[in-house]
């Protein structure tokens, strides 16, 4: 499925400290890799963060960065999960000109979409979609003609289906000394 030049997507399970985020991205830069979509944020434990890249890159590139990455001090899991059976969404925000004819036509095609209208304003309204990036690229183009103002898109954030879901943190035992975080595997539940 993930040939040359495919997206990847990799998840890692980070210290929550300052710097990490430039050392990781520099990690992928020095590899020449572009990062398409990122997205961090605060993890299900105490002093983890979670991250989710989207890359381009062949198999073999992206799991050499994928080890290398997994040897920094401050990365405690990563994986390549894109051959995973993986639930995965994005936000977007999106704002578009309305006129008083338009507003009705806008809003019957956000329906589908299941998109939200969170502003209104005489001429714009902001409208609120979640999903898969195919699905907030197909209402951005239906949305384009009406003359989109402005767009503000998330990184993918993404998790393994199933019991698996957790296999990044699941075997990990994190015990707090001082300052700073130390973990150690509990027991194998599978290798990331």
């Amino acid at each position: 499925m993930n040939g040359n030049g495919q997206h990847h997507t990799i998840i890692a399970l980070v210290q929550d400290k300052p710097g990490v985020l430039t050392r990781v991205a520099g990690l992928f830069r020095r590899r020449g890799f572009n990062i398409s979509s990122l997205a961090v944020g605060n993890s299900e434990q105490k002093g983890l963060s979670r991250m989710t890249f989207v890359v381009d890159g062949d198999q073999y590139t992206v799991d050499q960065a994928t080890r290398q990455l997994d040897k920094l001090i401050e990365v405690v899991k990563v994986a390549n999960i894109s051959d995973e059976e993986i639930v995965s969404r994005e936000l977007a925000l999106i704002k578009v000109q309305v006129t008083p004819d338009t507003r009705g036509e806008i809003l019957e095609l956000v329906q589908p979409f299941r998109a939200e209208i969170v502003d209104v304003g005489a001429k714009s309204m902001v409208i609120e979609v979640t999903g898969s990036g195919d699905k907030i690229r197909a209402l951005y183009d239906l949305l384009e003609p009406f003359g989109i103002l402005e767009l503000m898109r998330t990184g993918r954030v993404a998790m393994v289906r199933g019991l698996s879901q957790g296999k990044v943190s699941d075997d990990l035992v994190l015990d707090y000394h001082g300052d700073h975080l130390k973990a150690s595997e509990a027991y194998e539940v599978g290798s990331y």
